[in-house]
């Protein structure tokens, strides 16, 4: 019969290659792994390294590998459901999204959230969208909030509510740009927002990897425009921020537009900044919730999906 304990610690020497670090990752001695190697070898028959230097798999090692991930994990999940059968008392909830999103949508979820479950560990993973979707593909994160589609496979997705992302174009900008045509652009944005009246235009831009840029390129495509990027960044209030004071032009998701001290800034006369609506269908997305369909969905999980579901 196959020990888990033997199991966890031949994966810990495969993923490493080397029974030193795969000791001192496991906090016990060398020796003691070399004996539950040995027990797992001798239980297969099987040699499952090569005691070479570097050390390798022999190829039912590779197997083994393999396979242990797959254990590990199911073993992992119905010890998960079978606590959720016994009762819903205790449990733990990883969620992902972005650094932004965060403080917009978890105050209208988590406080509900926790009173009517607080015996749920919550935590919270925050990051861009790809290494968000990586996380939930490698069973990181339980859940992951975000602009649909996910761009990673194996994902469920249950949507929440619907998402633009704004033009942000200050009146110096334009000015800048095209001299003496303000009040006709303005009046044009505010018409018919084409990225091609704003070609000529810099731009400021969030990072790659973050699901409001895969979206802005997709229009820069769309339109057929290789823009002038003079900056990005991994902080979406970054860009808007230089964006308020001139420094060129940017993409901004509607939702975080409630409570913004941007608008206390414009009444004090600071800068006078137009947030139009785009005519590519690219700027309207959807808001949802993604979890792996493979996984076990915990009922934690699925309590979450609901109040989500409510509030937001």
């Amino acid at each position: 019969m196959i020990n888990f304990l033997n199991l966890e610690y031949f994966l810990a020497a495969a993923e490493e290659l080397n029974f030193t670090r795969a000791a001192k990752r496991l906090y016990i001695s060398q020796q003691s792994l070399s004996s539950h190697i040995s027990n797992l070898e001798k239980e297969f028959g099987v040699a499952l390294f090569n005691r070479t230097a570097p050390l390798t798999l022999t190829y039912a090692g590779q197997v083994l590998k393999r396979r242990a991930r797959q254990l590990l994990l199911l073993r992992e999940e119905t010890y998960h459901e079978i606590s959720d059968i016994k009762d819903f008392t205790k449990g733990q909830l990883t969620i992902g999204m972005s650094h932004t999103r965060g403080r917009k949508i978890l105050p209208q979820i988590l406080p509900v959230y926790q009173e009517r479950f607080p015996g749920i560990d919550l935590h919270l993973k925050e990051g861009n969208s790809s290494e968000l979707d990586a996380d939930l593909l490698h069973g990181d994160v339980d859940l992951v909030i975000g602009l649909l589609p996910f761009k990673v496979e194996n994902v469920e997705t249950v949507p929440i509510c619907e998402e633009e992302i704004l033009l942000v174009v200050p009146d110096a900008v334009l000015e800048r740009t095209y001299p003496g045509q303000l009040a006709r652009l303005k009046g044009q944005l505010a018409k018919n927002a084409d990225l091609t009246l704003v070609k000529d235009c810099p731009f400021l831009l969030i990072n790659s990897g973050n699901r409001v840029r895969t979206l802005a390129d997709d229009m820069f495509a769309e339109a057929q425009m290789d823009p002038r990027i003079i900056l990005e960044t991994e902080n979406i209030e970054t860009a808007l921020a230089l964006t308020l004071k001139g420094m060129g032009i940017t993409f901004y998701p509607r939702m975080f537009m409630s409570g913004q001290d941007i608008w206390k800034e414009q009444k004090e006369g600071f800068l006078n900044t137009g947030f139009y609506r785009l005519n590519s269908p690219k700027a309207r997305s959807i808001l949802g919730i993604g979890y792996h369909k493979g996984h076990y969905m915990s009922q934690a999980t699925k309590e979450f999906i609901r109040i989500a579901k409510e509030r937001v």
